[in-house]
Parts: C-alpha cells; sequence; structure tokens
C-alpha cells in the first residue's frame, strides 16, 4: 500500500518482531523469513527452514507505525477544522511552526520508515519498481481528484474544476513524490551486504545518505542562488469581492529571498506548473502585511503590499524536493527497527538521531535559517523530522514496549484505515455529502447543527467547535475500528 500513510504490500503485512533481546528477531518480508541473530547491534541472515519451524505467535504487526498514522491523521482532522476558532494552532502565516506545520512532516517520516520495511528482500528489482511506478500514480491522481480543486469544501455543495485552473500538486502528490524516490533508492542504492556491525551498516545504505545530502544541496543552491526577476499576476474577482480582475506587477529584481513575494520556490512554480495551477489562497494571506485580523484571514490593511493576493503553492516542486528528504530519515529509522534487535537499543539510536537533528535544526535557525513550512527550510526539515523520531520513539516505547495500547485503541485503528479517514474527513468528501442533505435551506443540515448545539451547550463558539471536532475524530476511530472488525482496508 502506497498511501499518505501506508505502503503495505498488496498482499502483505509488514511485521516485525517484539521478542527479548536474548531470542532471535524474525521479519517477514514479501512473505519470506528473515531472521536476525541475537546481537545487541545488527545480523540478518536468511533461514530457508524458518517457515517451518518458527513459532505463528512469535510476530505481530507493528502496532506503534499504526498509532503513529493514527495520530498524523487526528492531528490534520484536528487543525483543519477547528484552526479556525484557534489561529495558534493553525499553519503559521509564513515564519515560525504551529502544531499544524507538523503534519505533513509526520506523514512523510511515516512513509519512509513504512518504505524501510517494506523493501528489505526484493526478488525482482525491475518488479518492485514497476509496482512503486503504479502506485505512485495512483496516489498522485488521487491527490489530483482530491485536492485539484474538482471538490470545492463541505461550505460549498457544489462540485467541478476548470482543467486550465487545476491545482496540480498538494498533500497526496508531494508524499508521492517522496514516496517515490524513497522506495526508487531502497530498490537500486542499497548495497548487498550482510549487517553485522556499525561499520557494515553504514557501508549498506551510505549512498542513500549521499543523495539526501545531494538534495538538500540542490534545494539550497537553487533556494539562494536562483535570480527572481519582476512578475505579474492576475488578481481575480473570487479572491476577494471588492477587486476585480486586473493586473499586479510584484518587483523582485533579487536572489537569495526567503520572504513570501520573491523566493525561488515561487519562481519554479510559476514557470514550470503555470500561476492559474497554484494554490490561490495561500498562507502568507494572514500575514500582518495581508490581513487587519493577522494570524487569521481578514481584509487587506491599507497599504498592503502587491503581492498579497499572489497564488504560491506549500506543496510546490522545489519544497516537495526538500521534502523528500524527510522521508530519506524515515528510511533510517526503519534501517535502525529492522537491522537492531534490542528494544533498548533501538530506542538509544532513534532518540540519539532525533535529538540531532534538532540540535541541527536549532543551529541552523541560529545561524540565519529560519523555519518555515511553505518554503520547507532545511532548519524546518530538521526540526519537524527530530520532533517526527522522538514522537515516534515514545509511542514505540508505550505501544510495542510496554504492551500500553487500549489508550491508543482509536489512533491505531485510524492508522490501519489511514487513507479512507484522510479522504472522507481530511478532504471533507464525507461532511460535504451529509450537508446536500438539508431542511429548506443549506445551513440547516446534519453537520451543522449537530456542531451549533455543541457550541450551545458551552455557550462558546470556539469550544464548541474544538469539542465538534474531537467528537469528530472519534466517529472516525470507531468508523475505522469497525471497518478493522470486518477485515476491510482501503488500500492503492
Amino acid at each position: 500500500m502506497a498511501t499518505t500513510i501506508d505502503v503495505e504490500e498488496d498482499d502483505e503485512q509488514i511485521k516485525v518482531s517484539l521478542l527479548s533481546r536474548t531470542s532471535p528477531v524474525s521479519l517477514l518480508q514479501h512473505g519470506e523469513p528473515v531472521v536476525v541473530a541475537a546481537h545487541p547491534e545488527i545480523v540478518p541472515s536468511v533461514s530457508p527452514d524458518y517457515q517451518r519451524t518458527r513459532s505463528p505467535s512469535s510476530n505481530r504487526r507493528l502496532a506503534s507505525l499504526d498509532v503513529f498514522r493514527g495520530l498524523t491523521v487526528a492531528l490534520m482532522i484536528l487543525v483543519d477544522d477547528a484552526g479556525g476558532a484557534f489561529p495558534s494552532i493553525n499553519h503559521s502565516p509564513w515564519f515560525g511552526v504551529t502544531l499544524a506545520d507538523f503534519v505533513m512532516p509526520f506523514f512523510l517520516f511515516g512513509v519512509g520508515v513504512s518504505v524501510g520495511l517494506v523493501f528489505k528482500k526484493i526478488s525482482s528489482k525491475s518488479l518492485a519498481t514497476q509496482k512503486v511506478l503504479l502506485r505512485t500514480v495512483k496516489l498522485f491522481l488521487l491527490g489530483l481528484l482530491l485536492q485539484g480543486g474538482y471538490f470545492h469544501g463541505r461550505n460549498n455543495l457544489t462540485y467541478g474544476v476548470d482543467l486550465g485552473k487545476i491545482r496540480w500538486l498538494g498533500v497526496l502528490q508531494r508524499i508521492s513524490i517522496g514516496y517515490l524516490l524513497a522506495s526508487i533508492s531502497e530498490i537500486w542504492l542499497v548495497n548487498n551486504l550482510t549487517v553485522d556491525s556499525t561499520m557494515t551498516f553504514l557501508k549498506k545504505y551510505y549512498i542513500q545518505w549521499i543523495t539526501s545530502a545531494l538534495l538538500c544541496a540542490i534545494y539550497m543552491a537553487f533556494m539562494y542562488g536562483l535570480y527572481v526577476p519582476d512578475w505579474e499576476y492576475e488578481v481575480s474577482s473570487g479572491n476577494f469581492s471588492i477587486y476585480e480582475s486586473s493586473s499586479k506587477i510584484v518587483n523582485c529584481d533579487m536572489r537569495g529571498s526567503i520572504e513570501p513575494p520573491c523566493n525561488a520556490v515561487g519562481l519554479i512554480d510559476r514557470y514550470l506548473l503555470g500561476q492559474s495551477h497554484l494554490y490561490q489562497h495561500p498562507v502568507y494571506r494572514r500575514t500582518k502585511e495581508c490581513s487587519v485580523n493577522s494570524p487569521d484571514y481578514g481584509p487587506l490593511p491599507p497599504n498592503s503590499p502587491e503581492w498579497c493576493l499572489a497564488p504560491f503553492d506549500p506543496e510546490g516542486l522545489l519544497s516537495s524536493l526538500m521534502a523528500t528528504v524527510t522521508c530519506f530519515l524515515g528510511l533510517h529509522f526503519g534501517h535502525i527497527l529492522v537491522h537492531v534487535e534490542s528494544h533498548s537499543r533501538r530506542i538509544h539510536l532513534w532518540s540519539t538521531s532525533s535529538i540531532i537533528l534538532l540540535t541541527s535544526g536549532y543551529m541552523l535557525y541560529i545561524l540565519g535559517i529560519p523555519l518555515c513550512k511553505p518554503l520547507y527550510t532545511l532548519s524546518y526539515l530538521c526540526i519537524t523530522a527530530g520532533a517526527s523520531g522522538l514522537l515516534l520513539t515514545v509511542i514505540y516505547y508505550m505501544v510495542d514496549v510496554k504492551d500500553v495500547k487500549r489508550p491508543l485503541l482509536l489512533l491505531q485503528w485510524m492508522g490501519m484505515n489511514a487513507l479512507v479517514i484522510f479522504a472522507l474527513a481530511a478532504c471533507e468528501l464525507f461532511p460535504a455529502a451529509l450537508q446536500g442533505l438539508y431542511w429548506r435551506s443549506p445551513e440547516n443540515n446534519l453537520v451543522y447543527f449537530t456542531e451549533r448545539t455543541v457550541q450551545a451547550m458551552l455557550r462558546s463558539e470556539r469550544w464548541g467547535t474544538l469539542v465538534f471536532v474531537l467528537l469528530e475524530i472519534v466517529f472516525w476511530g470507531l468508523l475505522a475500528g469497525f471497518l478493522h472488525m470486518k477485515n476491510i482496508y482501503i488500500r492503492l
């Protein structure tokens, strides 16, 4: 499965043993067993007879990864639906990091971990590559359908998109790019070595680290070296009704800018994708320069700059290239999970890697590279990847080591069926469909009625919205649990 949240094979499940330090670790990879000896470091070997002798209960699904995926989807629902009432958890207008800005890196990191578990034993590299390409195309097309403008959201009972204005990129499209590059590197760039020490571990995967460094170098070269000239865009009446369609000129004539109007990310997208195919309501419209209600959307302040109404895609091409590195960092965590047998050793290596990433991100921030999710800056990459690693480490310790699963069961169920929850809830297909059934006027529908009832009970619009969204998350968790009990899993 190749989705925003999972990359399992069609008829297989990733399983990693969670036995004690003194027991063999077994991995099921593409239907074949791999036995990892009880060594405090790293020792895999293949045993043809192991399938006949192993205990049926010796392996189980890595529950912590499901919880991690489910938590990511739940966070997306929370920040999307409650971010308007609580702007502090909504995406940062440009610089800085909020809760919402961790969601995308969590998605990418989880995909990287999954890829690291799936492609360990490959009978045919060409066949595996074909499967990856097919899943990438399906995921990209699904993202195009869900986020390209065809569906107009829960507050609009219309659908359809002008092909001349379809948005080419989005959340699922970015994750499809990360999945593609991470998977291809795992298939073709990993050395065929038996890992029996830290040195052989590094030799096995060093080409992937070089690839990651190369992607970062390409990003930095374009970001700080590409010349951005003055540019012009059309302001449509759909952006702000008080403005008629007109042209505006943004003065740049510079290079190395990381401000909203004159950065290399926007330049590349405008040139390769076209302005009409970019996101038309970017987050910088919530900056102080562009909104009197900042950090929320609002009317333009007096003497606002020309670029406030310009399109910009937060999942652009150059920033998606940088975002792919988050998948590669997730790969590293997956490799540790595969090759390291001891729980304590895994947790130690994961924690150390996460702290190094967090420290590096903070140092880059101190040195002048700001945290910026729309540009996916290097400091933002390190901080969010480090946070992803720490969160997975904590969940792994709770769920797979200490076996504390019951309190997190809803999240685990959501992680097992994350694709359908993402499509129906995060992309608002289900609430939009419910709103299509109303009494006399579109406002009299079940969704609005429930939300207004909760707000009235709490006598607060903001807190009522928050409670309503939390109930919504519980609903999706229960639905995912029902699907799990019926053995129904939506996969690509």
